[in-house]
């Protein structure tokens, strides 16, 4: 038999399952996704971000570890004050309405999160306060003059080096953002600057760790580097950007949005009390468009503020549709309700974690979307379902006795091939969901869901049942291998398709203490141990687990 000490598949005389427990006491790791920005509705990109760090979140608790997942919306800033204006709206009224459709959107994508932080609440004002403060005791605070390019849309400063000369849609040269083409303009005004040049030598030496993932990402943090630092600005005239925390010592001053939004962090870690936690071991998801606020800013405010840097930070690349930039001027912007209504919300979790790559753009199309989802959820991981739980194949809807005597020798090798590779499954997952590669993990487990239905289409269980009794002791051990594979390819599915996992678990009757990683118990009757599940019945009929998508979904 095999059963899982931690997340190592290892044999042993355990005859069933036990309630899996955390071993020893440990910190919880924070995750976070990024806080969104509220002067527009969420899009997909918002989704990626929240569903990348749940289904990380999801799996450390599928594996008994103590995680927390903190998501919430960015209020301050030019752009809200700006959207709110246009609305003829109060800028606290705007930010409210759409923070609540991000929260809306997330509780539909079935996104886990522990904390929902919003930039207006008060907790966080305070956090803020505290630790500009804090910054200003350290010396890395000084009045000084900023002049330079800005971009209103990436709410960034920016040298000479980060923009380039650019055409507009009227024929007029504009200057623009290297890294994200919008537009920059020149501003020069008495700011209060943070002393960034002095923390390269810090940040070189956090990088050393290696916290950045994928390795792409930090080979371009390392040449970012390669230059020396500009001091940067941290505060804004309250006179041209009255849409903010307004500085402690200076309310003609409101505070950076992006040193405000950074915050957030720590704010829902309990900062600024002193006992707070877990701030060591945070976990940071977000795009590569926000790399350099998250990998120089960030690290180094909280350097300045005698904190330890991030643990680790994700970064994800964008979707794109049909190869070109998604953008409302061209129609081609998907909207995420849309797509659930489409194909559900499991089946859009699936082909975003499935079909997206962190390393890479990945192209959103339609018919991509549909060809997975019929390949892998309806036909793949259905298909095994409904063949191992039909009447006509299992018509005493329970799990069968499996007789190690049973196996005839034809089938040994076959066999063995299929015990290895779901032995080295769990294992696998662990690494890839390890990695940041959750795309890899479903990968994976869909060639479990394959080899499993190959084994049983090669056995024909159903013709087996017409012959001798040896033929249908083989029959009831072949039904009892393939529902076994089952329950180890659902448990694993869990992070990403809790709904679709859970109508899995709840046919084959696995009760919930036995939903884990943690103590788990696979395959126990093929060691020649005690199996709890032979012989239990099977859980209520569940009809098609994922129906197929026709064309016409376009």
């Amino acid at each position: 038999m095999w059963r899982l000490v931690g997340r190592t598949l290892r044999r042993g005389p355990v005859q069933c399952m036990r309630r899996a427990g955390y071993g020893g006491v440990t910190t919880p790791q924070l995750l976070t996704t990024p806080i969104f920005y509220v002067n527009a509705a969420p899009h997909l990109g918002h989704v990626y971000s929240a569903l990348l760090a749940d289904v990380q979140h999801r799996y450390s608790a599928l594996c008994g570890r103590g995680s927390r997942l903190s998501t919430g919306t960015d209020e301050h800033g030019i752009k809200v004050q700006q959207a709110a204006a246009a609305l003829g709206w109060d800028p606290l009224d705007f930010c409210t309405l759409v923070s609540q459709q991000f929260r809306t959107m997330f509780d539909t994508m079935a996104i886990s999160y522990t904390d929902f932080v919003r930039t207006t609440d008060s907790r966080h004002v305070q956090a803020v306060c505290h630790f500009w403060k804090k910054l200003e005791e350290n010396g890395y605070i000084y009045k000084g003059t900023y002049q330079g390019w800005y971009c209103t849309a990436d709410e960034a400063f920016l040298s000479e080096e980060q923009t380039r000369e650019s055409t507009d849609a009227e024929g007029q040269k504009v200057r623009v953002s290297l890294e994200s083409g919008h537009q920059v303009h020149w501003m020069s005004e008495e700011n209060y600057m943070f002393r960034l040049s002095q923390l390269r030598p810090k940040l070189l030496d956090w990088l050393r760790t290696e916290p950045i993932h994928p390795s792409p990402f930090l080979r371009i943090v390392q040449q970012w580097l390669e230059e020396e630092l500009p001091d940067l600005s941290v505060s804004r005239q309250s006179n041209r950007v009255s849409w903010g925390i307004p500085v402690p010592s200076d309310s003609s001053h409101t505070v950076y949005v992006w040193l405000d939004a950074l915050i957030n962090y720590l704010s829902v870690a309990g900062y600024p009390d002193l006992n707070f936690a877990p701030w060591g071991p945070s976990t940071h998801l977000l795009g590569k468009d926000i790399l350099r606020f998250h990998a120089i800013y960030w690290p180094a405010f909280l350097l300045a503020a005698d904190l330890p840097p991030p643990k680790k930070l994700l970064v994800h690349s964008h979707w794109i549709c049909n190869g070109i930039k998604m953008s409302k001027s061209l129609q081609n912007v998907v909207d995420p309700t849309e797509c659930i209504k489409k194909y559900t919300r499991d089946g859009l979790r699936y082909f975003l974690l499935r079909h997206g790559s962190p390393e890479r753009d990945c192209d959103f199309t339609h018919d991509t979307v549909r060809k997975l989802l019929n390949s892998e959820l309806a036909d793949a991981l259905g298909g095994l379902l409904n063949r191992c739980t039909a009447p006509t194949i299992n018509p005493g809807q329970c799990w069968p006795n499996y007789q190690c005597k049973s196996v005839p020798p034809a089938a040994r090798n076959e066999l063995q091939r299929l015990l290895a590779t779901f032995k080295e499954l769990p294992n696998l997952v662990d690494r890839y969901m390890n990695g940041f590669k959750a795309n890899k993990a479903l990968e994976a487990i869909d060639s479990g869901v394959r080899a499993s239905n190959a084994f049983f289409q090669s056995q024909a269980p159903w013709k087996l049942f017409k012959g001798g009794e040896e033929d249908k002791a083989w029959a009831q051990s072949v039904l009892y291998i393939t529902l076994e594979s089952l329950r180890l390819c659902a448990t694993l599915l869990q992070p990403a398709v809790p709904a679709l996992a859970k109508t899995i678990l709840d046919r084959l009757a696995v009760p919930p203490i036995y939903r884990t990683l943690t103590g788990n118990h696979f395959f126990a009757a093929t060691s020649g141990e005690k199996c709890c599940f032979q012989g239990q019945s099977l859980g209520s009929e569940c009809g098609l687990l994922y129906p197929r998508l026709k064309a016409d979904t376009e």
